[in-house]
């Protein structure tokens, strides 16, 4: 059997002011190469074979740090949220097969991770998958919101979540996987009717369910793997876990 078309979107297009630095928070380095690019060697280990990077903040300087054959750089301009940064890429993108989202400050997701997610998708006949970890108090993430019988329905950000949602343990790690055309369909579907007043990614899970396409958690159990870096401290401590890892 062929086996179907694998792409990803990655991005990158923030600025990272937590970094207090002007570099763009995606050209940081870890461990003797940019965040950005542990990303994109993890997303080709997976055995993803082309990818669209979302840039927006000096996205002239991440093109030329990062290019590559296999790269296709968007610009998102200007930076309306997450679901904005994919919709931006929906002319380019091949419609077919399964498209993975996943952020470019993510240095310590493994490649089997991503393969697990991606299997997994196409293994279940979903629409999408979400990437989830549970822990005792999840802080700014969003929560994953499921219904008595345990299905997802749904993903609040935590500023949007009441309190009953937010004792909720199980979050979103920010990795996707998707079946491309309906994830097309459902970025269609994104307004921005919430307290950041953005399109957020998040929300096309919410438009999948009400649409009657099926979504899943899969979840995994280490929180270390799925960490964004946002400061200096957070780099340091991502760059210690990488080198007890190798």
């Amino acid at each position: 059997m062929t086996a179907p078309m694998l792409q990803a979107v990655v991005l990158a297009a923030g600025k990272g002011t937590r970094m207090k630095s002007d570099l763009p928070k995606v050209l940081h380095e870890m461990a003797g190469k940019s965040l950005l690019e542990h990303v994109l060697d993890t997303v080709r280990e997976a055995g993803i074979s082309r990818s669209f990077v979302v840039v927006g903040h000096q996205a002239d300087h991440v093109r030329r740090a990062s290019a590559a054959d296999d790269l296709t750089f968007v610009t998102q301009e200007p930076q309306l949220g997450t679901g904005h940064a994919v919709q931006v890429c929906v002319d380019r993108i091949q419609t077919e097969g399964f498209t993975v989202v996943l952020a470019g400050d993510v240095p310590l997701l493994k490649a089997a991770t991503v393969r697990r997610l991606v299997e997994e998708t196409i293994a279940s006949g979903v629409s999408a998958s979400v990437l989830t970890c549970v822990v005792d108090d999840a802080g700014a993430y969003g929560r994953i919101v499921k219904d008595a019988g345990g299905n997802l329905v749904g993903i609040v950000e935590a500023r949007d979540a009441t309190p009953e949602q937010l004792a909720i343990g199980e979050y979103n790690t920010g990795v996707f996987c998707y079946r491309t055309s309906e994830m097309i369909a459902a970025l269609a579907e994104l307004d921005t009717d919430n307290e950041q007043g953005e399109y957020y990614l998040t929300d096309t899970v919410a438009h999948l369910v009400a649409a009657g396409k099926p979504v899943q958690a899969v979840c995994i159990n280490d929180p270390d793997e799925v960490v964004g870096i946002n400061t200096v401290d957070e780099l340091a401590a991502a760059e210690e876990i990488w080198r007890r890892r190798i």
